[in-house]
C-alpha cells in the first residue's frame, strides 16, 4: 500500500520521484535527458528516453526466467478456460505482430480493435505495441456506427475483430457489425478476424483474413521496436453518452510508469502469490491500465473473464474468484450495488476467504455499498484500496 513518506517525497520532489519509478519500474533502451518539460496545460515526460511497451511486459520477464509464469487465467462465458503463460503470450503476440506486418501495418500507423473479452485482445494491443503501431480498442459492445466513427477519427488502416463474442449466453454479432461499419471506413484496408463463436460469417475478398490462416503460421521472433517515451500508445475514445466521442491520446514512457506504479503499489501487490482480476472490459481505460499494461508489466497473474456476472447464474464472479483463488479484486460502485440487489446468498455460496483486498474504480462509492462489499465479498477483513489517490503530479 502507498505509505504518507511516499506521498511526502513526491511532494518534496516530485520529478525526482517519478524518475525513480520509471527507472526502477521499467527497462529503457536509452535513457531520457529531461524528466519533464511543463508546459501548462501540456506534459512531457522522460523526453528523450526509449522503451518498448511490448518488452516491459513479456520480453524481460521470459529473459529473466519467468516464462512459466501464469499471465492469464482466462474463463470463457461458456465455461471454456485457458492458461496463458508469459512465454506462450510472448510467441502469440510476436507473431501476431509479424500478421499485423504482413497485412501492412507499421510504426506509426493506427490499428482499430473491436473483440470481446478474450485473450487475443491483449495480444493484438501488445503486438501494436511492439511494432510502434497506435491500437484504438473499441469496446465490443458498441453498434457498428460508433465503431465506424472512431475508425474515422483515428484512420485505422487495419481492424481486428472476431465472428462474434459471448454474453448471456447469445452471440454478439461482432463481424455482422464491422461490416456494417467498414462499408463507410475509407481507410480500412485489412481486417483480421478471429473464429470465436463459430457461425458463417461473410468475408470480403482481398480485405478480410482469418486469424487461424494468417497468425499461426508466423515466425515467434519479432524484434520490440524502440520507440520514444511521448511516442503514441493508443487512441481511446470517450464513449459519447453526452457529446461527440473525444479521442483520448496515452503515449508510451509516461503512461507504462503510471500503471505499473499504481498498480504495484496501490494495490499492494505481491506477485508471487497474488491472483488479481480487475473485472472491466478491456475496452474502457480501466481494463487497459490493469487489465494489460499495469498487471503485465509487473509480473503479475491475472484472472480474465469474457461474459456477464449473471450467466448462467447471479454467482458467476464468485465462483471465479473461488475456482482461481482471487487474492485482490478490483470491480465497480455499479456492480457491487447490482450484487446488493440480488443478495447475499450468492457469494455465501462459494470459498472468498482467498480475497486479502478489495479495490473499486469508475465513481466514489456510497458508504452501502462499501459496507456490502467488504462484508460479504471481503468477509470482514480484506482491504480496501482504489488507484484515485496518487502521489502528484505525475505522469499518465
Amino acid at each position: 500500500m502507498v505509505s504518507a513518506e511516499v506521498y511526502a517525497e513526491a511532494d518534496a520532489d516530485y520529478e525526482g520521484f517519478w524518475a525513480r519509478q520509471a527507472a526502477d519500474l521499467l527497462d529503457w533502451f536509452e535513457d531520457w535527458h529531461t524528466v519533464l518539460e511543463w508546459d501548462p496545460p501540456f506534459a512531457r515526460w522522460f523526453v528523450g528516453g526509449k522503451l518498448n511497451v511490448s518488452h516491459n511486459c513479456l520480453d524481460r520477464h521470459v529473459a529473466a526466467g519467468h516464462g512459466d509464469k501464469v499471465a492469464y487465467h482466462w474463463e470463457g462465458e461458456p465455461g471454456d478456460t485457458r492458461t496463458i503463460t508469459y512465454a506462450q503470450l510472448l510467441d502469440e503476440v510476436a507473431r501476431t505482430a509479424n500478421a499485423l506486418k504482413e497485412l501492412g501495418v507499421g510504426k506509426g500507423d493506427r490499428v482499430a480493435i473491436y473483440l470481446g473479452m478474450v485473450p487475443e485482445l491483449p495480444v493484438a494491443m501488445l503486438a501494436c505495441a511492439r511494432i510502434g503501431a497506435a491500437h484504438s480498442v473499441v469496446f465490443g459492445g458498441f453498434s457498428a456506427d460508433s465503431l465506424r466513427d472512431r475508425i474515422n477519427d483515428a484512420e485505422a488502416r487495419v481492424l481486428v475483430t472476431a465472428d462474434g463474442s459471448w454474453r448471456r449466453g447469445q452471440v454478439v454479432e461482432l463481424k455482422a457489425n464491422a461490416d456494417e461499419a467498414l462499408a463507410e471506413t475509407p481507410s480500412i484496408e485489412r481486417c483480421l478476424v478471429l473464429a470465436r463463436t463459430g457461425q458463417d460469417v461473410p468475408m470480403a475478398e482481398g480485405r478480410d483474413v482469418w486469424w487461424h490462416d494468417v497468425v499461426p503460421r508466423q515466425s515467434p521472433e519479432c524484434p520490440a521496436e524502440p520507440m520514444d517515451a511521448e511516442d503514441l500508445l493508443y487512441l481511446l475514445y470517450t464513449s459519447g453518452t453526452t457529446a461527440r466521442p473525444k479521442g483520448i491520446m496515452h503515449t508510451t514512457g509516461g503512461y507504462l510508469t503510471q500503471c505499473a506504479f499504481t498498480h504495484k503499489y496501490v494495490f499492494d501487490l505481491r506477485p508471487d502469490t497474488d491472483v488479481f482480476w480487475c473485472a472491466a472490459d478491456v475496452g474502457w481505460v480501466t481494463g487497459h491500465s490493469y487489465i494489460v499494461y499495469g498487471p503485465l508489466a509487473n509480473l503479475a497473474t491475472s484472472v480474465m473473464y469474457e461474459g456477464t456476472p449473471d450467466h448462467p447464474d447471479k454467482d458467476r464472479f464468485w465462483s471465479i474468484v473461488e475456482q482461481y483463488g482471487v487474492t485482490i479484486l478490483y470491480t465497480a460502485p455499479t456492480a457491487i450495488r447490482t450484487f446488493m440487489k440480488w443478495g447475499p446468498q450468492y457469494p455465501e455460496a462459494h470459498d472468498l476467504t482467498s480475497l486479502r483486498l478489495l479495490g473499486t474504480v469508475g465513481e466514489p462509492i456510497n458508504p452501502e455499498a462499501w459496507v456490502w462489499y467488504w462484508q460479504h465479498i471481503g468477509g470482514g477483513g480484506a482491504r480496501w484500496s482504489t488507484p484515485g489517490g496518487r502521489p502528484r503530479p505525475g505522469p499518465s
